[in-house]
């Protein structure tokens, strides 16, 4: 079983993907982490994306499929998997048809700008064990210290508006070639972002449920 979440950043998927590991007992991977593990770990692929990232380059889709290829054939994965971050573009998500699933699932996370700018504008982070809050939404149990780790929250740099617009931009001009490609598969689950999260986890465990 594949789970992939599409959306704007700051859509949600994050916090989705964590609950819903920790629900199907299924590793969630992010793209960005198995990077740097194959890098430190001097892998071959990992070498090959070094000398990209040494340049200042793109790291190709080939090598991340390489990779995402290596982290899904281990043991955790059997029962399924959920990527984060990941496709990003039309060509990535043709190149992940090169890694086969019994199932896969795309959950898109559909939300207003302004939505979005308002959400992220009130998020808090835990700079320790990475947690995140909202301050309309999630907030902490104390005023501005992590539930978990009892740290002091932050506000990430880019979550300013002008990021946040500029981000979203970039997803609007990938999203419709994404949505179609998708659609055309069947495996397309249009899912309301601005709900509360405990309402969103519902409704994508129980997509995934009554289809297995």
């Amino acid at each position: 079983m594949r789970i992939i979440f599409l959306g704007p950043p700051g859509s949600g998927k994050g916090t989705q993907a964590d609950l819903i590991s920790r629900e199907f007992s299924i590793p969630k991977i992010s793209t960005g982490d198995i990077l740097r593990e194959a890098v430190a770990n001097g892998t071959p692929l990992g070498k090959r994306a070094e000398e990209k990232m040494k340049k200042g380059e793109l790291v190709d889709d080939e090598t991340i499929i390489g990779i995402i290829k290596e982290r899904v054939g281990e043991e955790d994965c059997k029962n399924g998997y959920i990527l984060d971050g990941f496709p990003r573009n039309l060509a990535q998500a043709k190149a992940l048809e090169s890694i086969p699933a019994e199932r896969e699932f795309v959950f898109l996370f559909k939300i207003s700008k302004e939505e979005l700018v308002k959400r992220l504008t009130s998020r808090l982070v835990c700079p320790k064990c990475k947690a995140v809050y909202n301050k309309i939404s999630l907030p902490p149990k104390v005023d501005e210290i992590c539930d978990i780790c009892f740290t002091p929250l932050v506000k990430r740099s880019d979550d300013n508006e002008e990021t946040i617009e500029r981000r979203y931009k970039v997803w609007e001009g990938e999203e419709k070639a994404l949505v179609d490609y998708y659609e055309k598969k069947g495996n397309l689950y249009s899912i309301d972002a601005s709900l509360g999260s405990e309402m969103i986890f519902e409704e994508i465990c129980s997509i995934i449920r009554k289809s297995r």
